[in-house]
């Protein structure tokens, strides 16, 4: 089985929000809002990303549900929240595949705006 839980099939890398309540730059706003409102961090490693939010009042739940809704449309990412007392860390990994690899880099470039 690969990191996606399945026998060799990996989902294709496509994002669709047709079944989301909201839109394509609602989503990226909403986005702009927690990283400029809690964003500590980021990093990379060779196969995954990592964000860290500092862990005010609702952040944890935010992110949550934020990564929640991502997987929803972008079933090719694979998301790990976890949470102390001080911060909220976001992983994101995807498949050896050079159009994932892609995806995620613009995933990280997300934060961009916020000077992170």
């Amino acid at each position: 089985m690969d990191s996606h839980g399945t026998s060799g099939h990996l989902p294709p890398v496509a994002c669709d929000m047709t079944g989301a309540a909201d839109t394509p730059a609602e989503r990226t706003d909403e986005f702009r809002r927690l990283f400029a409102q809690s964003l500590l961090g980021r990093s990379r490693t060779p196969d995954s990303i990592r964000f860290r939010f500092r862990a005010g009042p609702g952040v944890e739940d935010w992110v949550r549900d934020l990564a929640r809704r991502e997987k929803a449309c972008c079933a090719f990412f694979d998301f790990t929240v976890d949470a102390d007392s001080q911060e909220v860390r976001w992983e994101a990994r995807v498949a050896d595949d050079e159009e994932a690899r892609q995806a995620l880099a613009s995933f990280y470039r997300l934060a961009d705006a916020t000077g992170a």
